[in-house]
Formats: structure tokens, C-alpha cells, sequence
């Protein structure tokens, strides 16, 4: 929600996909157990062999603002879907993207540093004690 882009997000997914296979993903994510679900997440939904590349293609394309082709193995078993190929669905999406964000830096050529910028040395962001 925070990128205001969740609704056209949901829409992009749903034409992509299909209703029956979004609803099929959703259903499976909501069925997961209560608290940390990364375990079940992963067998559930990540390495499950048709909502995986799914799951993996909406995270990405929260990050990147693009929707990416799903994988030849995935359209040789499930099908090729008319809509399915790399592309960004709103161009003003990629200025918003969680991935600047999310690596301490600014969209490249969406939003400037600002004049003279790059005279300043980077600033770093911690890093946390469990990832050293």
C-alpha cells in the first residue's frame, strides 16, 4: 500500500495470471499457519512448482516496478499466458518501487540526489549484527 500502487498491482497480477490461479495462490497463502511462516511459506509457496515463480514474480515486481516473463519450464508445464512477458504496467510505478528504498539509494534516473550530490561520500547503512 505504502507505494499507492497495490490495486493496479492486484489487477496487473489477476489479467496476467487469471482469477482462478491468483485466487488459488491467495487461498494457499492464507491457509498458512499463525506466526513466523517462513518454513511453511517456502514449502507452501516458493518451491511449490506453479505459484512459486508467481510468488516470486509479484515480490519483484513490488521491488522493481516490472513484471517479468514466468520461466520456460513453468509455461512448458502450466501453459504460456497471453499476457505473460516482461514489461513495467505503469511507467510511473518504477519512481515509486521499493527497491531504492529498500537498498538506501535513490530509483537511477527517477529521482535525483540533488546538484553536486555525488561530492558527498555515500552513507552506509548499518549492518544488522545477525547478517555480519
Amino acid at each position: 500500500m505504502g507505494t499507492g500502487y497495490a490495486n493496479r498491482y492486484f489487477e496487473t497480477i489477476e489479467r496476467i495470471v487469471g482469477r482462478d490461479l491468483l485466487h488459488r495462490l491467495l487461498q494457499t497463502f492464507t491457509a498458512l499457519p499463525p506466526g513466523p511462516a517462513d518454513e511453511a511459506l517456502k514449502a507452501a509457496i516458493l518451491n511449490h512448482p506453479e505459484f512459486g515463480p508467481i510468488a516470486r514474480n509479484i515480490t519483484k515486481l513490488w521491488y522493481t516496478a516490472t513484471w517479468f516473463q514466468l520461466p520456460s519450464t513453468w509455461r512448458e508445464n502450466f501453459g504460456a499466458l497471453p499476457e505473460d512477458r516482461t514489461f513495467v504496467p505503469y511507467p510511473y510505478a518504477y519512481a515509486e518501487s521499493l527497491l531504492g528504498p529498500a537498498v538506501g539509494a535513490h530509483p537511477a534516473g527517477a529521482k535525483p540526489t540533488g546538484h553536486q550530490s555525488w561530492t558527498l561520500p555515500p552513507v552506509y547503512l548499518p549492518i544488522p549484527p545477525e547478517c555480519e
